[in-house]
C-alpha cells in the first residue's frame, strides 16, 4: 500500500468519523454565503457563529476570524468559493503553532525505552477504551507493551484493563483494589524494564474533585517511576470526551492545573456534532492533540494529522 493509499484511507475513516460535525459546519457555511460572491463582514458574522457553535470556542474562533480579515484586508477581496480553501489553511496554520515532534505512525522509532505514557482523564470519557487500542497500535506496530493498573480507587477500572490486556495479549501489572496507585506504578515499570518493553502505559485515577489531591497523587506517581525511569513519564497524556463540547473546555482547565499536560487524546467524536472542540481545545491551552477516537474498532484511534482533520471538517479532499 502506497503513501498516497495509507493516507486516503486514513481520510476515509476520519470523513465517516467526523461526518456529522462536518455536515453541521457546512450547512452554517453554505447558509452564510448563499447569494454572496465576496467574503464581506455579514459573511464573516455567520461564519463566526457557526464555528462557535460547532463547539470550535469563542477565543479561538475570533483568532481565526482576525485570520481572514487580515488575508482580506491583504489580499483586497475574496470571493465566496475560495472561503473554505483559505479557512482551512488558517485553522491549519493555528494548530501547527502547538505542535510537537509528531510521530506519523505507530512504527516510528521512540524516544528512549522504555516509553512511559501516564494517563489522566475523569470516569467515563473513554480513558481505559484509549489505553487498550493504544497498547494495541503499539504491539501491532511491534513494540512490546506493559500496563499498569494505577486507578487502584475503581475495581472495574482494574477489571477492564485486564479484560484489554487479555485481548490484545499484553501483560496488565495490578494490586488489589484499594493498594497505593504509586507502587503499581512504581512495580510495573520494574516489571518492563527488566522485561525489555518498549511502551509503559499507565492507568491513573479519574477524579477531579479535589484539585490538591489529584496533584499530589499525580507527583507522587511520577516521583516513584522516576526511581525506575529517571525521567518519566515521557507523556502525560489527557483524555477528553469531543462530544461533552465546553465540559472538556473545563477539565483540561483543571487537569492542566494539577499536573503537566503536554498531550491531549480526544475521544467519541464520531457520535458527536461538536468536532470544533479539538481545534478549540488545542489552541486554548497551547497542548498538542495527538489521538483522536473517531470509532470503536481496535484502529479507529488515530494519531492526529492537523491537514487530514481539517481537510474531512471542512469536506476538501487530498491534492
Amino acid at each position: 500500500m502506497g503513501i498516497f493509499d495509507k493516507l486516503f484511507g486514513k481520510k476515509e475513516k476520519l470523513d465517516n468519523g467526523l461526518e456529522q460535525t462536518r455536515q453541521s459546519v457546512f450547512s452554517k457555511i453554505s447558509r452564510a454565503i448563499v447569494g454572496k460572491s465576496k467574503v464581506d463582514e455579514d459573511v464573516l458574522d455567520q461564519l463566526e457563529e457557526a464555528l462557535i457553535t460547532s463547539d470550535v470556542g469563542v477565543e479561538t474562533t475570533l483568532r481565526i476570524i482576525e485570520r481572514l480579515e487580515a488575508r482580506i484586508a491583504r489580499d483586497k477581496y475574496m470571493n465566496t468559493n475560495e472561503l473554505n480553501s483559505i479557512l482551512c489553511e488558517e485553522i491549519s496554520s493555528l494548530l501547527a503553532e502547538n505542535e510537537t515532534t509528531q510521530v506519523n505512525d505507530f512504527t516510528a522509532e521512540l524516544p528512549c525505552k522504555p516509553y512511559v505514557i501516564m494517563v489522566v482523564g475523569v470516569n467515563g470519557v473513554g480513558k481505559t477504551t484509549t489505553i487498550g487500542k493504544l497498547a494495541y497500535l503499539f504491539k501491532n506496530a511491534g513494540k512490546k507493551v506493559y500496563l499498569g493498573a494505577a486507578d487502584t480507587f475503581r475495581a472495574a477500572a482494574i477489571e477492564q484493563l485486564e479484560i484489554w490486556g487479555e485481548r490484545i495479549g499484553v501483560p496488565v501489572i495490578k494490586q488489589k483494589m484499594g493498594s497505593d496507585p504509586a507502587s503499581v506504578a512504581y512495580d510495573t515499570l520494574s516489571s518492563a524494564k527488566a522485561n525489555d518493553a518498549d511502551v509503559v502505559i499507565i492507568d491513573t485515577a479519574g477524579r477531579l474533585h479535589n484539585k490538591i489531591n489529584l496533584m499530589n497523587e499525580l507527583s507522587k506517581i511520577k516521583n516513584v517511576m522516576q526511581k525506575i525511569v529517571p525521567d518519566a513519564p515521557h507523556e502525560i497524556l489527557l483524555v477528553l470526551d469531543g462530544s461533552t463540547g465546553q465540559n472538556a473546555y473545563e477539565q483540561a482547565k483543571q487537569f492542566s492545573k494539577a499536573t503537566q499536560i503536554n498531550a491531549l487524546a480526544i475521544t467519541k467524536l464520531d457520535g458527536t456534532a461538536k468536532g470544533g472542540v479539538v481545534i478549540g481545545i488545542s489552541d486554548q491551552f497551547k497542548i498538542p492533540v495527538k489521538y483522536i477516537g473517531i470509532g470503536e474498532g481496535m484502529d479507529d484511534l488515530q494519531l492526529f494529522d492537523k491537514q487530514l482533520f481539517v481537510k474531512s471538517l471542512l469536506g476538501q479532499k487530498i491534492e
